[in-house]
């Protein structure tokens, strides 16, 4: 009878400790319910990643009550909308940053540390898995001296997006290995009438030095600084790079300097162009017959090779709480933020367009294929 009891009154005490637990499970409803009505201010893009999480949003809004007011700028005036913003104490709740952006924003303190809301558990999602996230990913683009501010979000590296139908009419079987290649065997065979072997976005702003120079730099060996952080642009391998890049333009459209990244995908798109070396962001809408005509020739390979080796460009964002918005406009941002890059989502955002930093999802069935 005694036995009975004990037994008993275990079965008893665990019931009410599982119906406990699964009474404060974690859900993302109930944890915005107290923000219902709050409105998040955000800059996004315009490239494909962002329209795959626009897409997505009706399902966070319905959720949740919280309206997520978009404001969308072309890349270029991305940085320069924010920093006014936030200066002026203005409305964003989220900073949008790229990763040449991060300590800007984290030494200004215009954005929060995600560990006030990761200790926190009435917004902390136990299936946040930070530990998911690619390290170098997390690193690069969210954290500052040791600090995690923004979660990653449209990440990519650099690719060659080239026209095999063009490649092929003009006798090659395959992209060039090598920048030399691509230069001196490519370039001359594939620029005639009007039409030209190869773009570099080159626009005299952050682009001509964060995609144009860097990416000579790197593959001949170069830097714009030595270990002392002074400038080696002088350099015999920097020298080489930026010399090479030169050679290059008399085979890139008229007017290259003033080429971004849009004017860069377009010329590639129309079949003006037979290689770009580019973002992976712009894959699917370089797939898509709706804004390119060369959706049957395209193909990739990885960028081609210097003397240094191989040295793609890594690019992206995060996205962090903005320190100007009010207790509840951070809350309901930072619900986003961990929604929107969350585990769940992953594949969903992929499949959409954008590109994730989550590691579990390229490890799904079929994704690798």
């Amino acid at each position: 009878m005694k036995i009975k009891t004990c037994v008993s009154a275990i079965a008893l005490t665990t019931g009410l400790a599982l119906g406990t637990a699964q009474a404060s499970e974690w859900t993302l409803e109930k944890a915005a319910e107290p923000y219902a009505g709050t409105t998040v201010d955000v800059v996004f893009l315009l490239r494909p990643g962002y329209e795959a999480a626009e897409a997505m949003l009706p399902d966070f809004e319905a959720r949740t009550g919280i309206k997520i007011n978009i404001v969308k700028h072309p890349y270029e005036n991305a940085l320069g909308q924010q920093v006014l913003d936030f200066v002026a104490d203005g409305d964003f709740d989220i900073a949008l940053i790229d990763l040449v952006w991060i300590g800007n924003f984290a030494e200004n303190d215009w954005i929060v540390p995600v560990s006030k809301f990761t200790s926190n558990p009435d917004l902390a999602d136990p299936e946040l898995d930070m530990n998911d996230f690619f390290p170098l990913v997390l690193n690069a683009f969210g954290g500052w001296n040791g600090e995690v501010y923004g979660l990653p979000f449209d990440n990519y590296s650099g690719l060659m997006f080239y026209n095999d139908c063009m490649l092929k009419d003009a006798g090659f079987d395959g992209p060039p290995k090598t920048w030399s290649e691509l230069k001196d065997v490519y370039g001359p065979a594939l620029t005639k009438d009007g039409k030209y072997a190869f773009a570099l976005q080159s626009k005299r702003n952050e682009t001509q030095s964060a995609d144009s120079f860097a990416r000579m730099l790197w593959p001949f060996g170069g830097s714009f600084l030595d270990e002392n952080f002074r400038s080696n642009l002088l350099s015999k391998e920097s020298q080489a790079g930026l010399n090479f890049r030169q050679d290059l333009m008399q085979y890139m459209p008229d007017g290259i300097v003033s080429y971004d990244h849009a004017e860069t995908v377009n010329a590639f798109a129309q079949g003006d162009v037979a290689m770009i070396t580019e973002w992976s962001a712009f894959y699917s809408s370089l797939k898509n017959p709706e804004t390119s005509k060369v959706v049957d020739c395209m193909k990739i390979a990885p960028e081609p090779m210097g003397p240094a080796g191989r040295k793609p460009a890594l690019g992206g964002f995060s996205l962090a709480v903005a320190s100007q918005a009010d207790d509840n406009e951070q809350a309901a941002a930072w619900l986003f933020i961990q929604w929107v890059t969350s585990k769940a989502n992953a594949l969903e955002y992929l499949e959409r367009g954008g590109v994730p930093a989550r590691q579990s999802v390229y490890a799904a069935d079929g994704i690798a294929e």
